[in-house]
């Protein structure tokens, strides 16, 4: 149980994708700006990041490792993600219309969110990912983290935007200034 934990402290806060390890920065500045779309772009994230942990971690192991093909890994990884996503898609086009237009171009993205890939991989190298198990839980938390990430900053823009912040700051500028402190704080768990 207390792998778990440190399991979910590490990557939840600790090794944070987006605030500490700076990885899958696209949809967390470009969906932000809305709290539902991001929330509905951390759940999508999160889904994709469980599954991708299962299907990538099951395929290392049982297959690229055992025929000496580890060189594979990336291409395959990438294989994997872009049809978890191309799948996620049409399930959210289906099922909730008004998310789908909301996430807009950044829905796709999540085939290229060097964020999924770097679950994947981690879970390779992760001396607390020892099974299966372990790299779907590290998939779900690091979901949740991204999740935590993207739904705190949307919450933090809403506001933002009732607010009179000097001109040379609206917009871009203040969002990068506000990701910088929330990497501040998120670094103090490290």
């Amino acid at each position: 149980m207390s792998g778990i934990i440190a399991l979910f402290v590490a990557a939840v806060f600790t090794n944070n994708f987006i605030l500490v390890q700076t990885v899958g920065i696209c949809p967390f500045l470009g969906v932000s700006k809305k709290t539902e779309s991001a929330l509905g772009m951390g759940v999508a994230v999160t889904f994709v990041m469980v599954l991708a942990s299962a299907f990538t971690y099951a395929i290392y192991t049982w297959a690229l490792l055992p025929l000496n093909v580890t060189f594979l890994q990336t291409i395959v990884f990438i294989f994997v993600i872009a049809a978890l996503v191309q799948m996620l898609e049409m399930i959210i086009k289906k099922v909730s219309p008004s998310l789908y237009s909301s996430l807009g171009v950044y829905l796709p993205l999540i085939t290229t969110n060097c964020a999924i890939l770097g679950v994947a991989v981690a879970n390779l190298t992760d001396a607390l990912v020892t099974n299966l198990f372990m790299a779907i839980l590290n998939g779900l938390f690091c979901g949740i983290g991204f999740t935590l990430a993207i739904f705190l900053m949307s919450g933090i823009r809403e506001k933002l935007d009732k607010v009179n912040v000097p001109r040379c700051f609206k917009g871009f500028p203040i969002t990068l200034i506000t990701a910088c402190f929330m990497a501040m704080a998120f670094a103090v768990f490290a």
